[in-house]
């Protein structure tokens, strides 16, 4: 496996992207795998090398560089504390417009990699980036073929770009997975979610027994049954799309 860790420049500056791929064969297809609340962390890139060594050409961008953050470390459990505090702050900055905006920047990187081919692309978004890799998929719809949210948040609002009103917007195939018992996106927005992926080859999945966080090995909620129950649907989504 080759990994590398590069500033990719894009409209607002750098944002600084772990890659990893196969060292041999290629170009394979693209996958960017976009980060959760608590940022970059050894955790997430052995993630991405896991994807990586099934054929893919990972990417793994810092989504925080505007405000000058990469790794924020561990995160107090107390919900009051400056630590957790500070990360809702981060999440809020985002939107799903700007990270569009990123996602071009590091495509057009992409495409002058060899061992890339940004033709056939997958995404995946854990926790608040559920809602970005699916909003990959709808913006990009003729690259991306495949695009997965993980636990995600804010699935089912009032906006266009609402991702449970994603499947009529992309020929991709999607995929939710999501937790028995999540306060960040309760049965309620699973629900919405389900009719609006209906009539569809789009899944939504709740996984017994599971909470938020449920797939990351570092935290106290990492259910390992539900976790590798989630790589094999990841994984067999590529395969069917990233071809």
């Amino acid at each position: 496996m080759i990994d590398q860790q590069i500033d990719i420049p894009t409209r607002d500056g750098k944002t600084t992207t772990f890659i990893t791929h196969p060292e041999r064969g290629g170009p394979f297809p693209v996958i960017i795998f976009y980060m959760d609340a608590p940022a970059i962390r050894e955790e997430l890139r052995d993630m991405a090398r896991r994807l990586g060594t099934s054929g893919y050409y990972v990417m793994l961008p810092n989504m925080y560089y505007r405000a000058g953050v990469m790794e924020i470390g561990p995160i107090n459990p107390d919900p009051n504390s400056p630590e957790r505090k500070r990360m809702f702050e981060l999440m809020s900055s985002l939107s799903i417009p700007l990270v569009m905006e990123d996602t071009k920047a590091l495509l057009a990187y992409a495409e002058m990699q060899k061992a890339a081919n940004t033709k056939i692309i997958g995404t995946v978004g854990y926790c608040m980036s559920g809602r970005y890799a699916i909003n990959a998929a709808t913006h990009f719809p003729d690259r991306v073929k495949a695009a997965a949210s993980v636990y995600g948040v804010q699935l089912a609002t009032d906006q266009p770009d609402s991702p449970h009103l994603a499947a009529s917007k992309t020929k991709a195939e999607l995929y939710f997975a999501c937790a028995e018992t999540d306060v960040y996106a309760p049965q309620e927005v699973i629900d919405k979610v389900s009719v609006g992926m209906k009539g569809t080859s789009n899944e939504v999945e709740i996984y017994p027994g599971t909470h938020h966080g449920f797939a990351f090995p570092k935290r106290p909620v990492y259910d390992r049954d539900a976790a590798e129950r989630h790589w094999e649907r990841l994984l067999s989504l590529y395969r069917r799309n990233l071809v």
